[in-house]
């Protein structure tokens, strides 16, 4: 086994978390956000594995860059470095993994039980992004937001498009924290569940989350319009005549204005976008609206960052 922290823990969901500890790891995330200098060689001689099974730019080369930061030995792995490939189940590689490595960061586009398998051998897995969940994802919005508005208390969301990994962290986190709400809008068979609606308004025992399957000319005003590339994780769609049942919730300046309400509704995407798809170009680059992506994309790393320290039991 390696010589690790003793105090190292899994992040696998936000659902895991109290709101006192999604705060702490957001706050970690800010501060590194805002002075990366200043948490130099923290995590100095941690051995760490990037474990990819699926493309990325942001995500992978985030946590390349915080973890290098921090001090750490960084290892990457792709499908192709690892005997999952030929059918060693993801138990028998954490048990091996956990010979040689004190941290696993993890993207699989696969289902979390995985990590959690890997969990198992090495307590300080984190996921990357898996098919249920983006958990880093959220504490990046959360330090994007905090720095455009301060505070997220009393904040109202949109999130349009197809419900995802991104969309579920942001339920999560918006139920989590002291946000208003958020009003999610998604084509009929393309949100969430009931039960997962249930679920996520069950953590605050309000109605946090509201779900439309249309978008009304004039919605609810929010601080924030969120969306996704619709064809989530480049997975192929067998319904030839798909997007079509997209119409309408692409996000053009219109759209950001019909939803603004006293101050501008800004504009949130996790990326990679299809232009012209999902969203303009005016209103993705920020010419016509306040675009918060470029933010989003720099807390990458300090979201990466907070999630090597709280996982690796270093966050004080």
């Amino acid at each position: 086994m390696t010589v690790g922290f003793p105090n190292r823990r899994p992040l696998l969901s936000l659902a895991d978390l109290s709101p006192e500890e999604i705060t702490e790891i957001g706050e970690l995330a800010f501060r590194y956000g805002q002075g990366p200098e200043s948490f130099a060689g923290r995590l100095a001689g941690t051995k760490v594995g990037l474990v990819f099974t699926a493309p990325s730019t942001r995500t992978r080369t985030s946590f390349w860059s915080a973890a290098r930061t921090l001090g750490c030995d960084v290892l990457h792995l792709s499908e192709a470095d690892l005997q999952i490939s030929t059918g060693e189940t993801w138990s028998d590689t954490g048990a091996m993994l956990a010979h040689y490595l004190d941290v696993v960061v993890a993207r699989t586009n696969g289902p979390r039980c995985h990590l959690a398998e890997l969990a198992e051998h090495v307590p300080a897995t984190i996921d990357a992004l898996t098919y249920e969940e983006h958990p880093t994802q959220a504490i990046a919005d959360l330090c994007a937001l905090r720095g455009h508005f301060g505070d997220v208390t009393g904040l109202r969301l949109a999130y349009l498009g197809e419900v995802n990994n991104t969309a579920r962290a942001l339920a999560l986190l918006v139920c989590k924290l002291p946000f208003r709400g958020l009003d999610v809008y998604s084509p009929a068979g393309s949100g969430f569940s009931a039960e997962e609606i249930a679920l996520l308004n069950a953590i605050r025992g309000e109605e946090v989350v509201r779900q439309h399957h249309t978008v009304p000319k004039t919605p609810d005003s929010v601080d924030a319009v969120y969306t996704t590339r619709w064809q989530s994780m480049s997975a192929a769609r067998h319904d030839q005549a798909w997007l079509a049942r997209f119409e309408g919730f692409d996000v053009t300046k219109d759209l950001m204005r019909s939803f603004s309400g006293s101050t501008d509704a800004v504009f949130m995407h996790d990326l990679p976008a299809v232009r012209e798809q999902e969203v303009t170009s005016d209103v993705l680059d920020g010419t016509s609206v306040t675009s918060l992506v470029q933010p989003q994309a720099h807390h990458k790393a300090s979201a990466a960052a907070a999630a090597l320290l709280w996982t690796s039991g270093m966050s004080s």
